[in-house]
């Protein structure tokens, strides 16, 4: 079992920068992959980003490539994304959630077990 909580949203203004953080409990988070998610409102969700368990292996989408990073510190179960030159289109609830499927299927929501609540960032132009 692998709890998730996220924080570090808030309101920024564009071009601003937010630092999400993943924490988890559960002894096994470490041999768990890690995506973000968001959904902004009268949408579907998408995916964001992604980590291997090991944190050597990343993915993202086209969207926030080279403006987003994702990173993991297993020492402390968390996983992080640093988000840069934010855009007011980034505005969305962003969730993490943990999952052991191969990367090639990252980007499928329906492969994650376990999500945390999500947390809300709000983007002003």
């Amino acid at each position: 079992q692998v709890q998730l909580v996220e924080s570090g949203g808030g309101l920024v203004q564009a071009g601003g920068s937010l630092r999400l953080s993943c924490a988890a409990s559960g002894r096994t988070f470490g041999s768990y992959g890690v995506g973000w998610f968001r959904q902004a409102p009268g949408k579907e969700r998408e995916f964001v980003a992604a980590i291997s368990w090991s944190g050597s292996n990343t993915a993202y989408a086209d969207s926030v490539k080279g403006r987003f990073t994702i990173s993991r510190d297993n020492a402390k179960n968390t996983v992080y994304l640093q988000m840069n030159t934010l855009k007011p289109e980034d505005t969305a609830v962003y969730y993490c959630a943990a999952s052991r499927t191969s990367s090639s299927r990252w980007q499928s929501s329906y492969e994650y077990t376990y999500w945390g609540q999500g947390t809300q960032v709000t983007v002003s132009s």
